[in-house]
């Protein structure tokens, strides 16, 4: 590989399907090193990515999801650019949703969120989620092959979202027909249009707007009415608008995750069939499967921030307006925290250290989601499966393998994987446990 400042992460079409090369030749001239191109410093080590994500005070998440595309009307000069920032956020792409806002925006959302996500509701969408995982798999199961994405994780991970934001049964087939990841921000070469130019969720809009509205006039007992009459901590009301932002972008994140952590587990457990006989064997260990494929194949490769002041991390200076880009695929695998780090080993004792949900104020509250539809799938995968194996037609034999990525800088993930199997009966192993 060319040296580093030679390369444009966003739009070098060869780093998509693997990045870690490059992501290990920034490492080795620093944890904290600027980048040739949009003045962005990149950052691979796990100690600075964390410094950030935990200081929204200094390094703003206003450019989150477009990162160094993020235009203002006025020059960002001087130490300290947080009034510019503050004035003109509101211009920026997908700043009515929450991974773009700073406290205390962004803690008014976020508990409007936790007084609707609560510990009973996530169990009670977990009876729902062992059901679902069988009603998928009578879907392809008895064919002996698949296309696991768009056969599997896709629908799965968007139903499971729809149910546990209370949306009618009735209603999932309308929004699987009109969700899927295409949309997906970021894409490689796409310059300025590389962050989405308008809100890409606003599709969802009219349906909760529509939920919300008939909750509010007539509650029910159900999740949406919750929703709908959810306040603030300060017991204030929020408008329509804010509940549906809260409630769309809690709809596609979690599907954006989910689908990715499966293909990636997927992927993994069809190249090691006696790590499926182990996992078949004490299914106990599935959670620490899980935890490791979201370790070495972080869903999300790229996380951005804006430094509001100028700032020293890493032994670098970062000034004020420099995008920063946390590059958790890469702060994943510092060897200074994880050793052997390019290898998959299921026994590693801090796996749950990663950083794929983030960390800090704005760590994924799809998380424990997120998990737990892993550890379902998985397990009722292996219960319903036999011989999973990669199909060599779509990916070729062992020696020669080839995988399509999504390309986008942002996010890391298949756009498709093709397995064979030998089918069990529908009613093999365990179900739902009591």
């Amino acid at each position: 590989m060319s040296n580093f400042s030679e390369i444009d992460y966003f739009s070098d079409e060869s780093l998509v399907e693997d990045p870690y090369p490059f992501f290990e030749q920034l490492r080795s001239a620093g944890p904290v090193v600027p980048l040739g191109h949009l003045g962005v410093v990149a950052v691979t080590g796990y100690d600075e990515a964390m410094e950030i994500y935990r200081d929204p005070d200094t390094f703003s998440s206003c450019n989150s999801v477009v990162g160094p595309f993020a235009t203002f009307p006025v020059p960002l000069e001087g130490d300290d650019v947080s009034d510019v920032i503050d004035r003109h956020r509101d211009q920026l792409p997908m700043c009515e949703h929450m991974v773009t806002m700073d406290p205390p925006a962004h803690t008014n959302e976020r508990a409007l969120l936790f007084r609707v996500i609560t510990p009973k509701r996530l169990r009670e969408n977990e009876a729902f989620m062992w059901r679902l995982a069988d009603s998928q798999l009578d879907e392809f199961g008895a064919n002996g092959r698949c296309e696991f994405i768009s056969e599997y994780a896709q629908p799965f991970a968007m139903l499971v979202v729809a149910d546990l934001l209370g949306v009618p049964e009735a209603d999932h087939d309308r929004f699987r027909e009109g969700f899927g990841l295409s949309r997906s921000p970021g894409k490689i070469g796409a310059g300025k249009a590389g962050g989405p130019g308008e809100n890409p969720l606003a599709w969802l809009d009219d349906w909760f707007a529509r939920y919300i509205e008939d909750r509010r006039r007539e509650p029910q007992k159900d999740v949406l009415t919750d929703l709908a009459l959810a306040t603030y901590p300060d017991w204030t009301t929020p408008d329509v608008t804010a509940v549906v932002r809260t409630a769309t972008f809690l709809f596609a994140a979690g599907q954006e995750t989910t689908a990715r952590l499966l293909a990636s587990a997927l992927k993994y457990l069809a190249e090691r069939p006696l790590l499926q006989d182990d996992l078949r064997t004490h299914p106990e260990r599935i959670s620490s499967f899980i935890e490791e494929a979201l370790r070495i194949e972080s869903p999300v490769k790229a996380d951005f921030r804006l430094a509001r002041r100028s700032v020293t991390v890493g032994g670098v200076d970062v000034t004020a307006g420099t995008p920063v880009m946390l590059l958790n695929g890469a702060a994943n695998r510092d060897p200074q925290q994880f050793d052997c780090p390019h290898e998959f080993r299921i026994e590693r004792p801090n796996t749950m250290d990663h950083m794929a949900f983030g960390r800090g104020v704005h760590s994924c509250p799809g998380g424990p989601l997120a998990r737990a539809e892993g550890r379902i799938s998985i397990q009722r995968i292996l219960d319903r499966l036999r011989d999973i194996r990669l199909s060599e037609e779509h990916h070729g034999p062992p020696a020669a393998r080839r995988f399509a990525y999504e390309p986008t800088w942002v996010l890391r993930g298949l756009s498709e994987l093709h397995l064979q199997f030998t089918p069990r009966a529908a009613g093999a192993g365990s179900a739902c446990p009591e």
